[in-house]
Formats: structure tokens, C-alpha cells, sequence
């Protein structure tokens, strides 16, 4: 009977319960390379993400295209045609599972880690990133920062402008889901 208790506690508690699968496309993605003699900032509002709690999966994806805020014209023409090859490789994806279990969040702020492949320039990096998951009954809002080594996606810098293009990008990432 105890048993019973507590699993109507969780289901009325955890606002997960109430669909499995969570989906969300206006999330922000933006990333910072900061060099010696220059500072690039650029940013997308089209981040989009899905997250099945019972599975603990999650999956992120982002269209390299959407990216602007650049310093200039000539600077984001470089991004998409030298660095990222967004003809090439148009997205990246971010999926695989938190560490902790998300199933019974409850209301508020916790701190989780995810376990996944991130794919930038058609290379795959496993890595585990830190995040944050304010979970709400109507909606969840997970933001995480953090770094990309550029080399680890074979991603190259030319000599020529080796000083003006960091060799780890920072990247801030924010998304609100909902049920679907």
C-alpha cells in the first residue's frame, strides 16, 4: 500500500508524467570565439529539441545557416564556407541520454548531466555536458554552456588567420519544451 502512495505521489508530482515526449523549437544557441585580435559572436533563435523522459533520451538540432550576428557579411561568409562547410554539413546535432533520471523531476531547478553525441562539421564527439533544467507543470527550460574544441571536429584554422579565430568556441545554449 506504501508502495502504491508513493508511485500516485510522483505521477501527480513530476510534471514529466503528463506526456512523453517533450518538444521545443524557438530554443537560442549562440557561441563566442574569443582570439587575440578578434572576437566573433554569433547567434540562432531556430534551436530545436526533443525529449522523451521515460527513455531519460534527448535529441538537439540546429541548422548552421540560421547563425548570424557576425561582424560583418565577409565574417559569416567565411563561417559558412571555410570553417563550418554549411553546404556540407548543414546541421548540428546534439542526442543521446541524461546521466540522471528525469522520468520524476520535480518542480524547479536541477542540475543534470547529458551523455551524447555532438556532431559539428560531420565529425561525432562523444562528450557529457553540464546543464541546468528549470522544469516547470507546463514546460521545461534546460540552458548549459560550454566549450568546442574546433580541432576536435577537424575543424582548421588557416595561418594566416590563426590570431583571430579562437581554437575552443564557447557555446551557451537555451531551450524551452512542452508537452506534446
Amino acid at each position: 500500500m506504501r508502495l502504491l502512495f508513493v508511485s500516485i505521489v510522483i505521477s501527480v508530482l513530476s510534471p514529466f508524467n503528463q506526456s512523453d515526449f517533450w518538444k521545443g523549437s524557438k530554443g537560442s544557441i549562440a557561441f563566442t570565439s574569443d582570439a587575440p585580435l578578434e572576437l566573433i559572436e554569433a547567434e540562432s533563435n531556430q534551436l530545436t529539441g526533443v525529449l522523451k523522459p521515460s527513455e531519460n533520451t534527448f535529441a538537439f538540432l540546429i541548422y548552421t545557416k540560421t547563425f548570424n550576428g557576425f561582424n560583418s557579411p565577409l565574417q559569416q561568409e567565411h563561417f559558412h564556407e571555410n570553417y563550418m562547410e554549411s553546404e556540407k554539413y548543414p546541421k548540428a546535432t546534439f542526442s543521446g541520454k541524461f546521466i540522471e533520471n528525469i522520468e520524476n523531476l520535480k518542480e524547479g531547478k536541477h542540475e543534470l548531466r547529458a551523455k551524447g553525441m555532438l556532431v559539428i562539421h560531420g565529425v561525432s564527439v562523444e562528450r557529457i555536458i553540464k546543464c541546468t533544467a528549470v522544469v516547470s507543470k507546463k514546460e521545461v527550460t534546460i540552458t548549459s554552456n560550454f566549450n568546442v574544441p574546433l580541432e576536435d571536429h577537424k575543424i582548421s584554422i588557416p595561418q594566416v588567420v590563426y590570431q583571430k579565430i579562437a581554437e575552443e568556441i564557447y557555446v551557451t545554449v537555451k531551450i524551452t519544451l512542452q508537452p506534446s
